[in-house]
This record gives C-alpha cells, sequence and structure tokens, in this order.
C-alpha cells in the first residue's frame, strides 16, 4: 500500500466493504457471502468499520491489501479505449472494448495481461494500459456512483429527511436514482432529483455501488441498434413540420432528469458535459451513444428518458439541450459532474463540473 495516512486509508476500506456490486458482475457478492467475517454484507462491514477505528496504520494498511486482494478491482488507464482479446496475445481475435473510466474484476493474472471480466465482457487486457489495488480503487471512488433501487410503489420523495417535510414526488417500484451517500442516514436514503436532493425511506431502498463497464461487439452492434429505433420513435411532429428530434429531446430530457431544479447554466453546463464526451474518443460519438452507456446516468435504466422525451420536459431544459447542441459551454473540457463537495473542479449551482 502506498497511502500512509489513516484517514484515506479507512475510506478506501469504507468503499472496499460498502461496495457490493461492482462493474454489472455478481463476483463481489459471491465473495462476501462466503467469507466468514462478511456472512452478512451490512452487519459484517459495520462490524469491522468498528474495529478499524482502534487500529494503527500499519495494521490498517495490512487489512486493506487484504481485502484489495479479495475484491480483485481493476480499472483502465487509458484515455480512450482499449481491445480486450480472446487469449493474452496481440494476435488474438477482439471481443470487446474497455472504455477509459470503465472497471472490472480479475479473474486470471498471466505475464504482462490480465483476464478481467467487465460486465458481459470477458476477456485479456494488458496490464500496462490497467490500474490495480488502491490506484483502481482510488479512480472508481472517483467516477462510480451509488444507484439506489427503489422497491415499492407510491413512496414519496420529500425534500427533507422528515415524513413533515415537503413532497417533490412519488416513486414506482422499480426505479433508479443516484445516491448522495453524505447525506444518507439509516432511516433516509438522499439521492439526486433534478439536481436537487430528495429522501425516500430507507427501508425501501437498496444501494449499490458502480461503476461503468465495458462493451462487447455484440453489446455495441445492439446499442446502436437501439439508438436507431428510438430515433424513429422520439420524432415528434407537428402539422408537417418536425419539432423535436432525438438528439435535442433525449438530451433535453436527461438534462431534465440531472438538473431540472437548477439554474439554466447548471442545465447548460449539464448538457455541454454530454457534449464533451461525444468529442472525446473515451466514449461513444453519438449523444445516445453517451446517455446509454453503462453506467453513466441512472434515468436512462428504467426507461424514464425515453418516456420524458416523448411527453416533453419544460421548455428551459429543451433550450438548454439546444444551446448545448450549438456550442454553448459553460465548463471547458468537464466530462464529468457530481453533486458539489466531493470533488475539486467549477462549480455551478449544485454540481462541480471537472
Amino acid at each position: 500500500m502506498k497511502t500512509t495516512n489513516k484517514e484515506a486509508l479507512y475510506r478506501l476500506l469504507v468503499l472496499l466493504l460498502m461496495v457490493v456490486v461492482l462493474t454489472g458482475t455478481q463476483t463481489a457478492i459471491a465473495e462476501a457471502a462466503q467469507a466468514e467475517d462478511l456472512a452478512k454484507m451490512g452487519a459484517g462491514a459495520a462490524d469491522i468499520l468498528d474495529s478499524i477505528d482502534i487500529m494503527t496504520e500499519e495494521e490498517l494498511a495490512e487489512f486493506a491489501a487484504e481485502y484489495e486482494e479479495k475484491y480483485s478491482l481493476v480499472m483502465a488507464n487509458v484515455n480512450e479505449s482499449m481491445n480486450i482479446r480472446q487469449e493474452p496475445s496481440t494476435d488474438s481475435a477482439k471481443v470487446g472494448l474497455l472504455y477509459a473510466d470503465c472497471g472490472g474484476t480479475i479473474l486470471e493474472r498471466g505475464d504482462g495481461w490480465t483476464k478481467i471480466q467487465s460486465g458481459n465482457l470477458i476477456g485479456w487486457a494488458k496490464n500496462e494500459y490497467l490500474l490495480f489495488a488502491e490506484d483502481a480503487l482510488k479512480l472508481a471512488d472517483e467516477v462510480g456512483v451509488y444507484n439506489a433501487t427503489v422497491h415499492a410503489s407510491g413512496l414519496n420523495i420529500r425534500k427533507e429527511p422528515s415524513t413533515e417535510a415537503e413532497i417533490w414526488d412519488q416513486v414506482e417500484n422499480g426505479d433508479i436514482y443516484e445516491a448522495v451517500t453524505e447525506y444518507t442516514t439509516d432511516e433516509w436514503v438522499a439521492i439526486e432529483y433534478g439536481g436537487a436532493l430528495g429522501y425516500i425511506s430507507a427501508d425501501y431502498v437498496t444501494m449499490e455501488f458502480t461503476v461503468d463497464h465495458g462493451e462487447t461487439f455484440e453489446e455495441i452492434e445492439e446499442r446502436e441498434k437501439r439508438e436507431m429505433r428510438e430515433k424513429q420513435k422520439l420524432i415528434v411532429e407537428e402539422g408537417a413540420s418536425v419539432i423535436g428530434t432525438t438528439d435535442d429531446m433525449l438530451l433535453a430530457a436527461l438534462i431534465y432528469m440531472e438538473a431540472g431544479n437548477q439554474p439554466y447554466e447548471g442545465q447548460v453546463a449539464v448538457g455541454a458535459v454530454v457534449m464533451n464526451r461525444v468529442k472525446s474518443p473515451a466514449y461513444p460519438n453519438t449523444i445516445a451513444g453517451v446517455i446509454y452507456a453503462s453506467g453513466q446516468f441512472s434515468p436512462t435504466v428504467t426507461g424514464k428518458i425515453e418516456e420524458l422525451a416523448v411527453k416533453g420536459v419544460k421548455e428551459s431544459c429543451i433550450q438548454a439541450a439546444r444551446a448545448a447542441m450549438n456550442g454553448e459551454n459553460p465548463v471547458g473540457g468537464a466530462t464529468h459532474f457530481r453533486r458539489a463537495g466531493r470533488h475539486d473542479g467549477l462549480v455551478i449551482g449544485d454540481h462541480v463540473f471537472w
């Protein structure tokens, strides 16, 4: 371990112990379920974290190293994308792509190559393009998100963590939101709701930490087909004139879900992040491709984006989408945003962009 600061080590261990699902696989869950000290993931993690409080830095470092090895997290160390191959050789057939900010789990280590699983993508990657151990955890902590999945219908999203607080909206069974862990308690899960904070009763929510995963070539082909299908569905016509297209209405719907309660500049900023990704070789080269990329935007998982794009969103989000598509950009080259406070960067409204 390179870290010597106890607080930094503690944060890494919290990530290791509380992250149950990474990269779309069930590997971490299976290993945790088989480990005696994590027989019950939630309670076991809490007990371990209590014991961490009295560990020395040396003991903490040794403990962290053990769990880094157990969870076998690996992250892509590329600016664009890397080939994943069938066998550990540059002459072997390519089976898919692992993009920047994507992660996976280690299946086998070889000489200069590592066999990984990232979502449904399984194959060999060159070690020089991967991050391991603490470096992988640090990147995962920076780019990953906690998704909160709702397991009941009709629950209220409240503006404060109280049953007496005003209500933003109601949720449906299966809805997924990005959780804001620093405001989450045992009783209430804090979520991103249009850029504002909302609160849902923790009794009906499960949280999982996710990072983006790679794609097989079959998945890439299917994603591109889905984009074409949505393009056909989302063209809105009024009389003989087209007033909406897939790109602007889809982007407007995403902006509404991510920043609908933010000032107009913050809405344009979210649109600009999407456009920056479209221009970057590290992401798909279409607006729909960026929005539907795995692990990036929680609202795409349940299909709410498509519903909103068809039904329409408030005018400021549509204007923001079109402004971003026309080159308006208040965030420079930023390709990420989160709720302000956890990352350095440009703060606009309640979000930080980097």
